[in-house]
C-alpha cells in the first residue's frame, strides 16, 4: 500500500534552531549580532539563549570565515600530521593565511577540528563542510593553487572527495541486506508486546558503549506516563577513531529507519528524530532520499502498512560540532534548541526526555540490531557473542595498520585477532572505545572485546612501536579539554590542568612530584564532574601511567621543583614589544 502524501515539508522545509542558524550562516559566513536578534524573534526565544546556543557549538563563527573555510582534524588517525609534514602550517603558509583567521581579502581561512570520522582515509579535512581526504604535501600545494584560482570545489578532482566504505569484514549486521519493509511487518505481525519480548529476550543492549540493555529502556519508556513519546537515533559518533556509524548510514540508512520505526511500535510513539553530528552534514541528502523512499512506500507516515493507528515520522536535525551531544541528555538539549548541556540525572530520558517526554535514546548500531532480531528471531542473534555480550559488535579500526577501515565480530573476538587481520605488526599498544576508553598493553592483547571484558563504543586505535604515547596522550588531552561543556568547574578547569601538567612532562619540565599531581588532579575530575565527559577525561592518562610508567620517568627531571610557567621565555613578548634585548630584559 502506498501513502500518496507523504509529509515532504517534514523532511525538508522543518524550521529547527540550528537549522536556521547554519542557513544564515551560509549566506553571511558568519551569524552576526543582527542576525541572533532576528532568530530570537523568528523562534520567540530569548536573545541571549540564541547566543549562547552560537557560543556553544564550534561550528557557529561570530566573525566571517573565509570563502574556502578548511578545518583539518587533529584526530591521531586522520590528523593533519603526515610523517614529520604539519599539513595545517604548510597549507596556512601557502596561502599565506594564519590558523584560525580569515584572510584579508575574505577568500580563506584555516584551523583544525577534533576527529571528523575519515580515520581510514588519511589526513583530512573539511572544506566548507565537504569531507577531503587522503592529504599529503603534493595535495596541499595543488590546493593551495586552486583556491588562489577561485575554482569552486565541482571543478577540484573529484577523486580527493570520494569516501570509500572501507568495510573489511562483514557479520550478522553488514550482511544483512533483507528486502526493506521486512523486519516492521514482522513486528506488525507479532504485535508490540511479543516484539519487545523478542529484543529483551535477544540480550541486546546498546552499543554505544555504557551497554543498557535496550529491551529494557524500551520497557521502560513504553510503561513511563506522558503526553507523547518518542524516538530519537544518536548519530553523533565523536569518539575520535570512530566511523561505524558513517558507514552504516551510508549503507544500511534503511535498516536503521526501520528500527527506529519498531521502536516506536513498541514505546507508542509518533515522532522520531534522528540527530546527525555536523561533521556528517554532507550525508543529510543521503539520508533524506532514504527517507522519502520509506514514505513512499508506506514505511512512515499515516498508517504504515495498512495499519491504522499506527502513525509515525522521522525528522533529521543536523548539529553543529559538539562532542558532548553525543551524551544522550546533552543530545536532548540540543535537539530542544539550547546548548548541549548534560542533564543532572535522575530523571532520566526513558521517563523525562525530550520536552520533559517519555523518550527512547539508542544510536544507529543499536537500532540496525533490533531490525535484525525482528527479523531473524532472538535465538538467532543469541548463537553469537558471549552469554552476557550477545550478537556482533562492530568496530572502526586505524592507525598504525595495513587495512583501517570498518570490521564485524562476534562478542568474544580477542584484540589479537584483530590485530592479525587489520596487518597490524609490532604494536605496542591499543586505545579501545577512544580517548574514554582504554589502552591495552601489548602483554594484554588476549583480552576480548565484550561488555565483561574490554568494552568499547567501536574505535579501535593501533599504535605501533614507533609511536610517542606521550604524544598521543597530549592529543587526548587537548581534545578533552577543548571539548568540555564548561558548565561544571572541575571538568572546565581540571581538563585544562590536566593538558597543562602533560605538556610540561613532554617538555621535559616535570619532576616527580608533578606525576602524583596528575593522580590527585584525575581522581579530582573523575569524581566531580558534572556528566561522563569529565568522568572518563583521565582515563587515557591513568592507563599510560599504570601501563607505560616508562614513559614518564625518563622525562622527569631530577630537582625537587619546577615552576609551571617559563618565566624567561614569558617575557620574550615584552622584548619584542619595547624592543629591548639588554641584560636587564632577562631574568639572568
Amino acid at each position: 500500500m502506498k501513502n500518496q502524501s507523504w509529509p515532504h515539508s517534514l523532511i525538508f522545509d522543518k524550521q529547527h534552531l540550528l537549522h536556521r542558524l547554519y542557513t544564515l550562516q551560509q549566506q553571511d559566513r558568519h551569524i552576526s549580532a543582527e542576525t541572533i536578534v532576528r532568530v530570537a524573534g523568528e523562534f520567540n526565544l530569548p536573545v541571549s539563549q540564541v547566543a549562547s546556543v552560537v557560543d556553544f557549538y564550534s561550528f557557529f563563527y561570530r566573525k566571517p570565515v573565509g570563502r574556502y573555510h578548511m578545518l583539518l582534524s587533529n584526530c591521531t588517525s586522520c590528523g593533519y600530521q603526515a610523517g614529520k609534514t604539519d599539513l595545517l602550517k604548510m597549507l596556512c603558509r601557502s596561502l599565506n593565511v594564519d590558523p584560525g583567521v580569515t584572510r584579508a581579502d575574505g577568500l580563506v581561512s584555516i584551523s583544525e577540528t577534533s576527529c571528523i570520522g575519515m580515520c581510514d582515509h588519511g589526513a583530512s579535512m573539511l572544506i566548507n563542510g565537504i569531507p577531503l581526504v587522503g592529504l599529503d604535501e603534493t595535495k596541499v600545494t595543488r590546493i593551495a593553487g586552486l583556491v588562489e584560482q577561485q575554482l569552486t570545489l565541482c571543478q577540484w578532482p573529484q577523486d580527493w572527495f570520494q569516501i570509500t566504505r572501507s568495510i573489511r569484514q562483514s557479520g550478522m549486521l553488514l550482511n544483512n541486506t533483507g528486502s526493506s519493509g521486512n523486519s516492521l511487518t514482522k513486528a506488525l505481525s507479532a504485535g508490540p508486546g511479543r516484539t519487545l519480548d523478542m529484543i529483551e529476550h535477544s540480550g541486546l543492549r546498546g552499543r554505544g558503549g555504557a551497554g543498557f540493555s535496550a529491551g529494557k529502556k524500551w520497557r521502560l519508556c513504553r510503561e513511563a506516563t506522558g503526553d507523547a513519546h518518542y524516538v530519537v537515533c544518536n548519530a553523533d559518533e565523536g569518539e575520535p577513531g570512530t566511523f561505524k556509524d558513517r558507514v552504516l548510514l551510508q549503507c544500511h540508512a534503511g535498516a536503521l529507519f526501520e528500527g527506529m520505526t519498531i521502536c516506536a511500535l513498541v514505546i507508542g510513539a509518533r515522532k522520531g528524530y534522528l540527530y546527525l553530528r555536523g561533521e556528517y552534514r554532507y550525508l543529510l541528502a543521503h539520508l533524506q532520499e532514504a527517507l522519502e523512499l520509506h514514505y513512499s512506500n508506506n514505511l512512515l507516515g499515516c498508517s504504515i502498512l495498512g495499519h491504522a493507528g499506527f502513525d509515525f515520522d522521522i525528522e533529521i536535525v543536523v548539529g553543529a560540532g559538539a562532542y558532548i551531544c553525543g551524551e544522550e541528555s546533552a543530545l536532548i538539549e540540543s535537539l530542544e534548541g539550547k546548548p548541549g548541556v548534560p542533564r543532572i540525572r535522575p530523571p532520566f530520558p526513558v521517563t523525562h526526555g525530550y520536552l520533559g517526554q517519555p523518550t527512547a535514546v539508542n544510536n544507529v548500531e543499536t537500532f540496525i540490531a533490533a531490525a535484525y532480531i525482528v527479523t531473524h528471531g532472538s535465538d538467532n542473534f543469541r548463537m553469537a557473542g558471549t552469554e552476557q555480550s550477545t550478537g556482533s559488535k562492530i568496530l572502526s579500526v586505524s592507525g598504525d595498520c595495513r587495512n583501517p577501515g570498518i570490521y564485524e565480530y562476534a562478542f568474544g573476538v580477542s584484540i589479537q585477532e584483530i590485530l592479525d587481520d587489520c596487518g597490524a605488526d609490532n604494536v605496542q599498544a591499543v586505545q579501545i572505545g577512544g580517548p574514554a576508553g582504554t589502552l591495552v598493553a601489548h602483554r594484554d592483547f588476549r583480552r576480548r572485546i565484550s561488555f565483561e571484558g574490554v568494552s568499547t563504543g567501536g574505535s579501535f586505535l593501533v599504535f605501533g612501536e614507533n609511536r610517542d604515547l606521550l604524544t598521543v596522550n597530549q592529543n587526548f588531552a587537548r581534545f578533552f579539554a577543548h571539548e568540555s561543556c564548561g558548565f561544571c568547574t572541575p571538568c572546565r578547569v581540571g581538563t585544562r590542568l590536566m593538558e597543562g601538567s602533560l605538556q610540561k612532562i613532554v617538555d621535559g619540565r616535570a619532576v616527580a612530584a608533578d606525576i602524583e599531581e596528575i593522580k590527585r588532579l584525575s581522581s579530582l575530575i573523575m569524581r566531580y564532574s558534572h556528566c561522563g565527559l569529565g568522568h572518563t577525561a583521565a582515563n587515557h592518562m591513568l592507563d599510560s601511567l599504570r601501563q607505560f610508567p616508562g614513559l614518564f620517568e625518563k622525562r622527569i627531571m631530577q630537582q625537587a621543583f619546577s615552576p609551571q610557567i617559563d618565566l624567561e621565555a614569558a617575557l620574550e613578548t615584552a622584548r619584542q614589544i619595547t624592543h629591548r634585548d639588554d641584560a636587564d630584559a632577562h631574568l639572568d
